[in-house]
């Protein structure tokens, strides 16, 4: 009997996971069909309830729904209640089990696909919002030589780096340093903006991550590589690395992922 997996989120159109799913299914033999689900912004809850009651094993959930996710579930992993936010479902009969596979994206991501080494590295990580939330313990769990967060609202980033002993702070605060690892967890390349980064901010050999990805370099990414960052990636390895994540959550087996994403870069 074929197992039903879906996406949830608001909007749905544009997302790649049921091709990725998919993907992943074919490779290991898998009966399964993944969905987009257009679920209305006061109805998730209903909507969940509503996949459980019509057989579904899980889902995974995207913007705006993380937090209602994690506050949902009757069970959650280490690494969702870190972050605080659950992109990835399971439901069984004793109830929803929640985690987040978005950290172990970034890291298999960086690690593996581009060969970049995390540990020892000095890490800028930008923004302080879900994205960001759900990385940091899976990067100081790579053992860097330390994450600095930098937020334009210096208040929303000072409680979350306490909870993980990092620091933080404004942009201002970054004069005179420079990182190794620059990620951008920001919304900024949505809207065409790049953080206020003083000069010298890639250290020699620097990777500038943007988690936002598309079929040209995004502005961040631009901005990047005329500042001297030496190797430039966007999120779409992390989009398929915690997918496949949550494939291996799901159905016990890990997919190959570097066809499924030189396959997404040719689309």
């Amino acid at each position: 009997m074929t197992d039903h997996y879906a996406v949830i989120g608001n909007p749905i159109a544009h997302s790649k996971s049921p091709l990725i799913h998919a993907e992943f299914a074919k490779q290991r033999g898998q009966d399964m069909q993944y969905a987009r689900i257009l679920a209305p912004l006061d109805g998730f809850i209903e909507t969940v309830a509503r996949l459980r009651k019509e057989g579904y094993k899980g889902c995974n959930v995207t913007v705006p729904f993380k937090l209602e996710a994690w506050k949902l579930s009757t069970f959650l992993t280490v690494r969702a209640k870190d972050a605080e936010s659950v992109n990835t479902l399971s439901f069984r009969d004793d109830g929803i089990y929640g985690d987040n596979t978005d950290g172990a994206g970034l890291v298999r991501d960086i690690g593996s696909n581009l060969g970049f080494s995390i540990r020892g590295s000095r890490i800028l990580l930008m923004g302080a919002g879900g994205a960001a939330r759900g990385v940091i313990r899976p990067l100081l769990d790579e053992e860097p030589a330390g994450i600095f967060i930098a937020n334009r609202t210096v208040e929303k980033a000072k409680p979350l780096a306490e909870r993980f002993g990092i620091g933080a702070g404004g942009y201002d605060e970054l004069e005179g340093q420079a990182f190794d690892l620059v990620i951008n967890a920001t919304s900024g390349s949505l809207k065409e903006e790049v953080p206020p980064l003083p000069e010298g901010i890639f250290a020699q050999g620097s990777l500038a991550y943007d988690m936002m990805y598309g079929k040209e370099p995004t502005v961040f990414l631009k901005f990047a590589e005329a500042a001297g960052a030496k190797y430039l990636s966007d999120g779409l390895g992390m989009l398929v690395e915690q997918a496949a994540e949550s494939f291996s959550i799901w159905r016990g087996m890990r997919p190959e992922t570097g066809s499924v994403i030189a396959k997404l870069r040719s689309c």
